[in-house]
């Protein structure tokens, strides 16, 4: 679904426009840890071993909502817990996430554990449909 945005982006190039959207560390940080290590709450985003600071994590997440990337829900057992959960276009991003991993993976020293590299690079579709199915539920 396309739908005009109510920012003016710079251009209309479409990277531009996704690098607008997700293109700093944080936005795709807080991505990540959501997608792949399954963290939901604002809480759990701010453990993070990248230690993102509390107003810039609010920032990113509120633009993610914005956007339509992720949505927000109260936790009915706790109102003051909201929990977060990609929506279509967020998990849209999974193939384009997994191919910078596997980038900096085949260029760089990095902690990503080789069991999970070996899977994303012999199998990447089973890889993307099995994170994806965590969230159909």
């Amino acid at each position: 679904m396309k739908r005009k945005s109510r920012t003016a982006w710079r251009s209309d190039c479409p990277l531009n426009i996704a690098l607008e959207i997700f293109g700093d560390r944080w936005t795709l940080l807080v991505l990540r840890d959501l997608l792949l290590k399954g963290l939901a709450t604002f809480r759990e985003f701010q453990a993070s071993s990248e230690r993102i600071a509390s107003n810039i994590l609010a920032d990113r997440i509120k633009k993610l909502v914005e956007y339509h990337i992720i949505t927000s829900q109260r936790n009915p057992d706790d109102a003051r817990i909201v929990t977060y959960r990609p929506t279509a276009k967020g998990l849209d991003l999974l193939p384009v996430i997994i191919e910078m991993i596997a980038w900096a993976d085949r260029y760089e020293q990095t902690a990503a554990p080789a069991n999970v590299m070996r899977r994303l690079k012999t199998s990447p579709d089973a890889f993307i449909a099995e994170v994806r199915s965590r969230f159909e539920k």
